[in-house]
């Protein structure tokens, strides 16, 4: 497992980390830690995006389905 040390965190940031932290009765490293394992996910997307297929749907054609189907609501 690596350590990851944070420099130059604006006051502000690390005060609002510390209301949060506190708030879900964690640590601020604990909390910092579940938060950027979140975030880390989304490097993923881009893969699984380029691995969907390519449908050819032009989009005009996406954009007013999307329109029609709100309008119906």
């Amino acid at each position: 497992m690596k350590t990851l040390y944070l420099r130059n965190v604006p006051d502000l940031v690390a005060i609002r980390l510390k209301t949060l932290a506190q708030r879900e009765g964690m640590s601020v490293s604990a909390f910092a830690l579940r938060e950027l394992s979140l975030i880390s996910r989304r490097a993923d997307n881009a893969a699984i995006l380029a691995d969907l297929p390519d449908l050819r749907v032009p989009r005009p054609e996406i954009l007013a389905a999307l329109k029609e189907g709100r309008a119906g609501r």
